[in-house]
């Protein structure tokens, strides 16, 4: 690290995580540790409510700093305007459905409620409540409010909530919030608030038999860290997974899948009501014209069976040809290429753009499976204006990242 004359400019960046009074609570305390543990420095300001499920002593011991729920504490201070002037980021986990209403409403009966107001940083919230209190048009407008004013808010995970009941309305892993966080401290900015986003990820599988089917070696991975990319400058993402194994990106809403058929449907059905479609997933080119409802035997005299193939439809020229002439959605699509007699990777790439007629086009060279599963990646981001942006080996992280920089040029947004 180069450090400079000015301890100011050297200290590490301030957080505030406040804490709603939810049983998600407890989580909050392991979101604290990670954000300590890549060196921010964490106040940590819990509402009265959030006092009664996790206490001040854990707290100031995770923090290692005084934690207080009122204004009256150290007056002379003033934490209610200091607090919130002072930060670079503000994140709430849990943010209960009292907390996004008082808000959103400006409401300030509480250290916590002054610190949102006097914020001029990024601020995160992540709900957690109960699905009928998620989804209730009271909470839903409140959300709404929030995000119209740039502050990001996460959609809740899908899983055991309190009790028996399940549902919308779990609190997003620590982890998957740690990661929103850093990536909104590392220079994202809140310019994709209220732009809703689909993006697909994975590859298809297209069944042979109940045992078997056609696939490929896509993980996902870039995908992912393009809708978690968006999700970090205010979108609303929607993600059609197919067979991907990686943990959701906190604040999408997970669409499964399998086929080439299913995600076609997902993605035309969604395609109508959002501002931009990333096709990232790779779709299998072929099905089995018939599926066995048994599982295929071998033969004993060493025969193998013959598999007959048809084509499956074309996703990312459906997804056009609907657009029709208008300009949104926005689409993206991905060519996974190999060089070969006909051309090398980016001359296949300019072909598929021109073919597809999408937006965007990113070009990766998979030869040798160079790509599928690693972290890293390499690609070129062609424009249908003839543009050509080259991304030199990087994470797929700071690929998405290049990614959505290029498509909020496009949906010509201040960057």
């Amino acid at each position: 690290m180069i450090m400079s004359d000015d301890p100011v400019a050297d200290a590490p960046p301030s957080v505030v995580l406040g804490v709603g009074g939810g049983i998600a609570a407890y989580k909050a305390a392991e979101l604290l540790r990670r954000l300590r543990a890549h060196g921010l420095d964490v106040t940590v300001v819990p509402t009265r409510a959030a006092l009664r499920f996790v206490g001040e002593p854990t707290w100031s011991a995770l923090s290692g700093k005084p934690v207080s729920a009122e204004v009256w504490d150290d007056v002379h201070d003033v934490p209610h305007v200091r607090l919130g002037q002072q930060a670079s980021l503000v994140v709430v986990a849990p943010a209960t459905a009292d907390l996004l209403a008082r808000a959103a409403h400006g409401l300030a009966d509480d250290l916590l409620g002054n610190v949102l107001l006097t914020a001029s940083c990024p601020i995160v919230m992540a709900p957690a409540m109960h699905t009928e209190m998620w989804e209730h048009g009271a909470t839903q407008a409140n959300v709404a409010t929030l995000r119209s004013r740039g502050i990001i808010v996460l959609d809740p995970a899908v899983g055991r909530l309190t009790g028996a009941d399940s549902g919308p309305g779990r609190l997003p892993e620590p982890d998957v919030i740690a990661e929103v966080c850093f990536a909104v401290l590392s220079g994202s900015k809140a310019d994709l608030v209220g732009k809703r986003f689909v993006v697909s990820a994975g590859g298809t599988r297209e069944a042979l038999d109940p045992v078997r089917y056609l696939g490929n070696r896509s993980s996902g991975k870039q995908g992912y860290a393009i809708a978690a990319a968006a999700i970090a400058r205010g979108a609303q993402v929607t993600l059609v997974s197919a067979n991907v194994n990686l943990p959701a990106p906190a604040g999408s809403t997970v669409v499964p899948v399998q086929s080439a058929q299913e995600l076609l449907v997902e993605m035309v059905n969604r395609s109508t009501d959002c501002d931009v479609i990333v096709m990232a997933a790779a779709v299998a080119d072929f099905r089995p014209s018939t599926v066995s409802e048994h599982k295929i035997k071998k033969h004993d005299d060493g025969a193998s069976p013959t598999i007959e193939l048809e084509r499956t439809t074309d996703v990312l020229a459906e997804l056009v040809t609907g657009r029709g002439d208008a300009t949104r959605p926005v689409i993206v699509g991905f060519a996974a290429e190999t060089g070969d007699q006909h051309g090398d990777v980016l001359e296949h790439g300019k072909a598929k753009l021109r073919r597809k007629g999408c937006d965007l086009l990113v070009v990766n060279d998979v030869s040798d499976g160079k790509v599928f599963g690693r972290d890293q990646n390499e690609v070129v981001i062609l424009t249908a204006q003839g543009g050509l942006i080259e991304v030199p080996s990087s994470s797929k992280a700071q690929i998405a990242d290049r990614v959505v920089d290029t498509i909020v040029s496009t949906l010509n947004l201040d960057r």
